[in-house]
């Protein structure tokens, strides 16, 4: 059942999302950073951390997972080093995972030709 959940959440807010591409005009940068901060808004309140529970790779995969890693560094940073956590948490908590999309990114270019949209 964990998979039938995280594979229809992810698909929803996938979904949702390409609905507010398709009807705004927002451009995807800024639904993308819409993505991110509702993540950390939703981790602040308290909301995030069962609705992971619940969706498990759904929910933690898409952007808003990544919104709410952020919140929880910057969280956890604070409380350990004070004010200055306010600005290494968030680099803290996520270097892992930006540093593995970053290599497997370099590597795909290897086996894989990039072309120009016509």
């Amino acid at each position: 059942m964990d998979y039938i959940n995280a594979f229809w959440v992810g698909g929803l807010i996938c979904a949702l999302v390409q609905i507010l591409m398709e009807k705004t005009k927002l451009m995807p940068g800024r639904i993308m950073v819409l993505l991110v901060c509702s993540g950390a808004v939703l981790g602040a309140v308290g909301l995030y951390e069962p609705f992971q529970e619940y969706a498990g790779a759904g929910a933690s995969v898409p952007l808003l997972g990544f919104g709410n890693v952020l919140w929880k560094g910057v969280k956890e940073a604070v409380i350990t080093d004070g004010f200055i956590g306010l600005f290494k948490g968030g680099f803290t908590a996520s270097a892992a995972g930006i540093s593995a999309a970053l290599i497997f990114a370099y590597l795909a270019s290897f086996f894989f030709d990039s072309k120009m949209k016509k």
